[in-house]
């Protein structure tokens, strides 16, 4: 059978779970949302089975085929799987944020993956991934269409309201079959009140689709990363601004984390986000940060919390500065293992990846980051080159397409930063629009001219328009300030006309 209700890649558009067909004896074939809740509690081997036409679905959808009569499983884990794809089955939408502010989107869009969080703790309960919900950002939705495209019977809405010392929190639990209300609250408390609202609205939840929860499961369901509602909101707003990538706003994240810290000095997320900071700082912009005060950093990340998938990925980085790369692999692959979803832990992983020349597991992991984080318009921008190396024309010319369209949402809703004017640029020359290009360049130049990142970039595109002269002057001033750009250049298929010119001897010995 297939069991589908995943997002197609980033766009948008959702199908139905449904059984399509029996795909073998003993063996079923589910899609990647489903795959990322099952994968995580069952012992079972997943293989990518690429993308399939399922009747009655428009698209291709992406499938994963599940052996459960091949070695090592047995009817029990048969059973369990089939018990596992027949839970009740929800889809917690991203709150709206009421508070009259786009800058306060990251607390409503915080409230809700802590929610999404604990009821994903439940084994009792199937809970529609974080990416393929909030695909329904900003966007009007039919419950009853949603629970068809998700396949999910029960939806959960709600809205957050944040002002001063105060907040006010609604909930509301509807059948997406017949579209009636099951539950509905609203939450007028203290700031400081907000872990103890997110901990009521799951188990009203639980209480009124009669999931029986497991002690292991009562005790795990609203413990919080920290008590303190004020250092959470520091690292809520952290973890917005490092997610921007760019020099501005990692020093901004980075005062963000330190302020979680001093509020919270047990609040690992707070630390890790801080090493973060740190380790771009130094990788992008050579940033005296001192190495072993990032390594310190993750140490204590780890230390108050060695299952916090973020402080592995921190370390991971952090190692790999040091030159470290079996002990720095071993961190990726072990944060991904503890939060298959998690888009940081992956776009990290790929980065690293690139620079080893793995290009192919570079893609496969910017592919998952993209998938998990439908708005991230870096991972694809950046696949482009990654599929020209490997041959892939035609994905470097639909990630071209996605991209463009994610760059120019994040320039509207941040137009003081140059990053998605400088990727979405190599984006728009893959397609052919150079005039374009041009404009989205001298954009980025002109809001960040001393930048050596932004060097790095647009000289890619000059490198695409053949102007090879002002993309040399761009790589001569960028490559002594960016450690990170010395290796990632060696692979990067945008600079490839640049290699046989004369100028290029000098671009060797800045890379030594």
């Amino acid at each position: 059978m297939i069991v589908e209700g995943e997002d197609i890649f980033g766009d948008g558009v959702n199908v139905a779970a449904r059984l399509e067909s029996i795909a073998s004896p003993g063996g079923i074939t589910i899609s990647g949302s489903v795959r990322d809740h099952v994968g995580n509690r069952l012992d079972l081997a997943f293989e990518d089975m690429g993308e399939q036409s399922l009747k009655n679905i428009e698209r291709p959808v992406r499938c994963y085929s599940v052996s459960l009569d091949g070695p090592g499983v047995d009817e029990k884990e048969d059973a369990a799987a089939r018990e596992q794809l027949e839970r009740p089955s929800i889809a917690v939408l991203p709150f709206n944020n009421m508070s009259g502010d786009p800058e306060q989107e990251y607390f409503s869009d915080g409230i809700t993956e802590d929610i999404i969080t604990d009821l994903s703790k439940i084994s009792g309960l199937f809970v529609v991934a974080r990416h393929t919900a909030f695909t329904y950002k900003g966007k009007p939705v039919k419950v009853q269409q949603v629970g068809q495209e998700l396949g999910v019977t029960f939806i959960l809405e709600g809205s957050v309201r944040k002002a001063g010392a105060r907040v006010r929190v609604t909930g509301q639990l509807i059948g997406s079959k017949d579209g009636g209300h099951v539950w509905a609250d609203r939450f007028d408390r203290d700031l400081t009140d907000i872990f103890a609202i997110q901990d009521e609205i799951t188990h009203a939840i639980v209480e009124q689709l009669k999931v029986k929860l497991l002690p292991r499961e009562r005790e795990s369901i609203g413990q919080t990363r920290t008590e303190n509602v004020e250092a959470y909101t520091y690292y809520l707003r952290g973890r917005e601004f490092l997610r921007r990538h760019s020099k501005s706003y990692y020093e901004l994240a980075r005062r963000m984390f330190t302020k979680a810290v001093e509020l919270d000095p047990l609040y690992a997320r707070a630390y890790a986000g801080i090493a973060d900071c740190d380790s771009f700082l130094f990788l992008h912009y050579n940033a005296d940060v001192g190495i072993e005060n990032i390594l310190a950093n993750t140490a204590k990340a780890l230390a108050l919390d060695d299952k916090l998938a973020e402080a592995h990925a921190s370390r991971a980085v952090a190692l790999w500065i040091k030159q470290r790369h079996e002990e720095a692999t071993a961190e990726f692959e072990r944060a991904i293992a503890l939060d298959p979803n998690s888009s940081e832990a992956h776009y990290l992983y790929a980065r690293a990846s690139v620079q080893e020349a793995k290009l192919e597991r570079a893609a496969a992991l910017f592919e998952r980051a993209a998938e998990i984080r439908p708005d991230d318009y870096q991972s694809v921008c950046l696949l482009i080159a990654i599929y020209h190396s490997l041959g892939r024309d035609q994905d470097s010319k639909d990630a071209a397409r996605r991209g463009i369209k994610l760059a120019e949402r994040e320039l509207t809703l941040h137009p003081e930063d140059s990053r998605p004017a400088q990727l979405g640029s190599g984006a728009l020359l893959e397609l052919g629009e150079t005039e374009r290009a041009r404009e989205w360049m001298s954009r980025a130049l002109a809001l960040d001219p001393d930048d050596p990142i932004t060097h790095y970039n647009v000289a890619c595109g000059y490198t695409k328009l053949g102007d090879l002269d002002a993309a040399f002057d761009l790589l001569e001033r960028a490559l002594p300030r960016a450690p990170e750009k010395k290796e990632w250049i060696k692979h990067d298929s945008d600079l490839d006309a640049l290699r046989s010119h004369p100028r290029y001897k000098k671009i060797l010995e800045l890379i030594r």
